[in-house]
């Protein structure tokens, strides 16, 4: 007979509501919960992919060891012994050992709660993780306005008359650091109400085609598009910050003449967009009604990504929508890691490429490679890879390739032989993803709505198996007690879960939370930011010296030649997420994805056709790709998708294999980053583009 379970999704940000009926251990169907009260019914063909991880015949069941350049299944003892063993005696030599965080581990609250005494064990001061590829600018804006690295301001999309996004794609993503399920019914909402959504883009996205005005903006330019918004704002008289007042702090009074000096006409050539829809903008952000503005990726993986999430901030304050219904507030979720874990950090420190930022003590992912192909005694010799894919995910990926090659340790903890995992001398699988419980610990803080969602797991373990919690704290506790120091007990996660549910505000039970299997529903946001505010003053640090620093560095950069060249950017797909769903059948089912986007206009001046071949080339690399000639990308600008190139040698993925593309991160480059975060530049990445059988004719 079978059953229906309802739990949350734990594949994206959205964290939806889903209804899992089983058959024993036959998943029969995945369908979205219409009683789910983030979610509302809302399901992507993400989630159906959940049943393909689960069943996946290429899934590792058993630790792995390399043995002559063969994978060999050995027991978890054996594997914690000798791992163990293996790094104690490099720490021995003065050996570096280092981690790298993938996504994954964000969506696992059980890794969360153990990470750190493996990190202890391991002697580790700092990390690398995802972070600093994707949404770093993020954590340092935070920090220095608000107090503290997470305390972020999301549109609150259920309440606005306009919203402007920059650079995002939540109708594809549900959401990034914003997490905001059933994205294209919301909009509608917005719409019946008489509100509006523009979106700014150099890709006609999935969120572009729905909003009721799409402006093409140059790769990397938007941060003049954003001080042209303020500017006009300031310029217009339309500044309106009385709401904030008795928590913004004296420096708001610099933020004006810092950016008087900019003209508006040069501004405007330099991102592509028009004054008057520059001056549109501000005036609509400003005007009497709920507003916001939202930027992701797209301004963020950029030189200028932690300045433009800075001027993002400033407009919501400057046009009175900061804190305001409709506008941006600050969640208080079930779980309010902002009370519970430190205010992290922004520092910098020492690397081989010199003085670099850390962030949360986290690394810049542009020096990793680098970090582990230098000559002296400082060079990383072991490495532990947590449920991640650096090598598809981080800039050149070709040269950390051959920089994994160097390690005299390499572990991974990841249930399949990726392009990362394929250099580990040992792989350590977690059991399925239907074996473990789920609580959105890191997204409920993002979330449009302040809520609870417990899922406990739906299957038992098959024999032998073990959760990512469970691998981490054995091997730690191993580690600890080859070393002679003292062994700590294990809490499990379901207790510390517990513990910080009850000391948030909500006061709530874990065994609350797991009585109400659609989730608890603890009302909208509200305007709390003077409440939330973490900085010593309990006011908004308004314009760090960084940041103002940043803004005159961006106008000396303004007279700089742009290359007559191509420009490179990403894209996702709602069918993908990064580089870890490729092997689902349900997935990768349909026309391939990984294609060169281009515009009709650069196809002709190359000779490229629709579905020929081409060569990509930038600074560190060439590939070649399909081509899809498409009218979606604006002019001068092309795009290939983030997370394929699962054709390397040794990748144990039988279904991604069928259609492995190729990798963007084998074109993007190492050599370039954001000052202030240490993020890697990932957009408007200048590449050449040729006909590939004019190349093999010319050989």
């Amino acid at each position: 007979m079978s059953m229906i379970h309802a739990r949350t999704c734990h594949i994206c940000e959205a964290n939806c509501g889903v209804l899992v009926e089983v058959e024993g251990r036959e998943i029969l169907s995945i369908k979205g919960n219409p009683d789910h009260v983030l979610s509302r019914g809302h399901i992507c063909p993400k989630a159906t992919a959940i049943a393909d991880l689960q069943d996946d015949p290429d899934r590792l069941h058993k630790p792995v060891k390399k043995v002559d350049g063969q994978w060999q299944e050995i027991g978890w003892e054996q594997a914690f012994s000798e791992i163990a063993a293996k790094l104690l005696d490099l720490k021995g030599q003065g050996a570096k050992p280092a981690m790298y965080m993938g996504n994954p581990a964000a969506h696992d609250y059980g890794i969360s709660t153990q990470i750190s005494t493996l990190r202890r064990a391991i002697g580790l001061k700092n990390i690398y993780s995802a972070s600093t590829l994707d949404q770093i600018p993020h954590h340092v804006v935070q920090y220095h306005m608000y107090g503290h690295v997470s305390l972020a301001a999301v549109p609150d999309i259920d309440r606005s008359q306009y919203l402007l996004i920059i650079g995002g794609n939540p109708a594809a993503s549900n959401g990034s650091i914003w997490t905001v399920p059933d994205f294209k019914k919301r909009v509608k909402e917005m719409r019946a109400r008489d509100g509006r959504l523009v979106v700014v883009d150099p890709r006609r996205t999935e969120t572009a085609k729905l909003a009721d005005d799409h402006h093409f903006v140059k790769p990397g330019t938007d941060t003049a598009l954003l001080i042209g918004i303020l500017k006009s704002i300031f310029d217009s008289g339309l500044a309106d910050t009385s709401r904030l007042d008795a928590i913004l702090d004296d420096s708001w009074s610099a933020i004006a003449p810092a950016v008087a000096g900019f003209d508006i006409d040069e501004l405007s050539a330099h991102c592509g967009i028009s004054v008057e829809v520059i001056q549109e903008m501000a005036a609509q952000l400003a005007a009497d009604q709920p507003a916001a503005i939202y930027g992701r990726m797209g301004v963020s993986v950029c030189e200028f990504g932690t300045l433009n999430q800075w001027l993002i901030q400033i407009i919501n304050i400057a046009s009175g929508n900061l804190d305001r219904v409709g506008g941006t507030m600050v969640p208080e979720p079930a779980l309010d890691t902002i009370n519970l874990v430190g205010r992290g950090s922004v520092r910098t420190t020492d690397t081989v490429r010199g003085t670099m930022p850390s962030v949360m003590s986290e690394l810049p992912m542009v020096t990793f490679a680098d970090e582990m192909l230098r000559e002296d005694d400082e060079r990383i010799r072991s490495l532990f890879v947590v449920t991640g894919n650096p090598v598809l995910s981080a800039p050149d990926g070709a040269k950390l390739d051959r920089a994994l090659e160097r390690l005299d340790l390499m572990v991974s903890f990841d249930m399949y032989v990726t392009a990362t995992s394929r250099h580990a001398d040992y792989i350590l699988p977690p059991c399925g993803p239907l074996e473990k419980d789920h609580y959105p610990f890191f997204f409920g803080p993002l979330a449009i709505r302040n809520y609870a969602s417990y899922s406990p797991a739906i299957f038992a373990r098959q024999d032998g198996e073990k959760t990512d919690w469970e691998i981490i704290a054995e091997l730690a506790r191993e580690i600890l007690a080859q070393d002679g120091q003292d062994v700590p007990n294990i809490r499990e996660p379901r207790d510390v879960l517990d513990g910080m549910l009850q000391s948030s505000p909500a006061g709530l039970t874990l065994a609350a939370v797991e009585a109400a299997p659609n989730g608890i529903d603890l009302g909208p946001l509200r305007p709390c930011m003077a409440e939330r505010l973490r900085t010593e003053d309990k006011k908004i640090l308004c314009a760090h010296p960084d940041f103002l620093a940043e803004l005159q560095r961006f106008a000396a950069s303004l007279d700089d030649e742009q290359l007559d060249t191509l420009r490179l950017i990403g894209r996702r797909h709602v069918r993908q997420n990064n580089s870890w769903l490729h092997n689902s059948k349900r997935l990768l089912k349909g026309p391939d994805r990984c294609t060169l986007m281009i515009h009709p206009d650069d196809a002709r001046a190359r000779d490229l056709s629709d579905g020929g071949m081409a060569t990509v080339t930038s600074r560190v690399n060439s590939v070649e790709i399909p081509v899809e000639v498409s009218d979606d990308v604006m002019p001068g600008v092309v795009s290939i998708p983030h997370g394929f190139g699962h054709g390397r040698k040794g990748i144990s993925l039988s279904v991604a294999r069928e259609k492995p593309g190729v990798s963007i991160n084998d074109l993007t480059d190492s050599a370039r980053f954001d000052p202030l975060s240490g993020n890697a530049v990932l957009n408007a990445v200048a590449v050449k583009v040729e006909k590939l059988e004019t190349l093999v004719a010319a050989e």
